[in-house]
């Protein structure tokens, strides 16, 4: 099988080249995709020896044609080449882990292209969702979730029905706040917002698992993958991280898949499906384990899980504008512009005031993303001043 890592210098490209590692003969990387990180991926390129690199910005460019001369490796860049990566005619399967709305429109071309699609960037489904779905049901791509909770819905649902399916249920760590005094959120650190609990994942990711907007857009994901309203989608907390999602059935029976945090079970999963290759991650020890537990989220403390709801039910562009303004408000809330709780107020504010459109095409969906974030930017300026 042959692959495009795009996000490759990112947590789940790096641990996608592990799986890859695990099995030189199966696997080949054909291309490699980074926006910035130009050391590693040269360092990544010279042990794969892909076909091609995409790197986000000219300058990085110049280096790694400086650094890759004579390997016989074509280097390409910006967001037209990252498309152009996603569809090359040597790549089987699209490893889609690139952060953010950034990564639709090759996750798009990849499934319009026909490519099996490896999906880690949540934001594509988020953001086009009805986009997406619909070219994999032209084209007959199929989209295999990495995400561990879609990943274990996806593995509970083999050989069930889906007028069979009654409930999907997403499990939430609760992130590093789970118990900690509201009245101190205002007070929250980036530093003490990055030390999740049990996963390693990049900053952004890692902002939105303590607000818990991550499992909003992963129950939005959800509704596209699955193909089940919002009603019939929800949330538990389980800060133990085994149980990483279930489904309940019209009988009133569950099916569930439990295993160590770690994302390259689901990685290779959805590289190999319907197979299991042998491979030695970690497995839980039962005997360990002692207890676990399961609460239900309090909107309280995670509203941005609640904005992500209301912008499914609203439908259109509105996932968009939720998506953009988070993106925009992390960011913000990162550089030390704004407050912890600030995240939720400026995605509310966003989702409150700016219209929603029932035309998703790609046109539509970048006018509401620019939308989206320059609401952010307005709110914060007229904070400050």
């Amino acid at each position: 099988m042959r692959l495009a890592v795009l996000g490759s210098t990112g947590s789940i490209g790096t641990q996608t080249l592990d799986v890859v590692r695990l099995f030189p003969e199966r696997l080949r990387v054909s291309v490699l995709a980074a926006h910035t990180s130009v050391d590693l991926l040269e360092k990544q390129a010279r042990e794969f020896r892909p076909e091609a690199v995409v790197i986000g910005t000219e300058a990085g460019a110049r280096e790694l044609e400086r650094r890759l001369a004579g390997q016989g490796i074509e280097v390409l860049c910006g967001p037209e080449a990252l498309e152009h990566a996603a569809t090359r005619s040597g790549v089987d399967t699209v490893v889609a882990a690139v952060v953010g709305v950034a990564g639709l429109r090759s996750t798009y071309a990849a499934v319009c292209a026909g490519k099996n699609v490896a999906l880690a960037n949540k934001e594509s489904l988020v953001v086009g969702g009805a986009l997406v779905t619909e070219a994999a049901r032209r084209s007959g791509a199929r989209l295999l979730p990495v995400d561990s909770e879609h990943s274990a819905i996806f593995q509970s649902l083999v050989g069930e029905p889906p007028e069979r399916v009654e409930k999907l249920t997403l499990t939430a760590s609760g992130g590093p706040f789970r118990t900690r005094a509201l009245d101190t959120f205002d007070a929250i650190t980036p530093e003490e917002a990055l030390q999740h609990p049990n996963w390693s994942m990049g900053a952004k990711v890692t902002i939105d698992s303590a607000t818990m907007m991550n499992k909003g857009l992963e129950v939005i994901e959800a509704r596209w993958l699955f193909d089940v309203p919002a009603e019939k989608i929800e949330v538990v907390i389980h800060p133990q991280s085994i149980v990483h999602s279930l489904v309940t059935f019209v009988d009133g029976s569950s099916k569930a898949q439990l295993g160590v945090p770690s994302m390259v079970v689901p990685i290779q999963y959805a590289l190999t499906f319907p197979d299991r290759w042998p491979a030695p991650h970690a497995r839980v020890d039962w005997t360990a384990v002692g207890r676990l537990d399961f609460s239900a989220p309090e909107m309280d403390r995670y509203p941005c899980l609640g904005l992500a709801f209301d912008a499914l039910r609203a439908g259109g562009t509105a996932p968009t504008i939720l998506n953009a303004a988070n993106e925009k408000a992390v960011a913000q809330f990162l550089d030390g512009q704004i407050r912890f709780t600030d995240i939720a107020r400026r995605v509310g504010h966003a989702l409150e005031t700016l219209p929603t459109a029932a035309d998703t095409s790609l046109e539509s969906l970048a006018h509401a993303d620019a939308a989206g974030r320059r609401a952010v930017e307005e709110h914060t300026h007229k904070s400050i001043i």
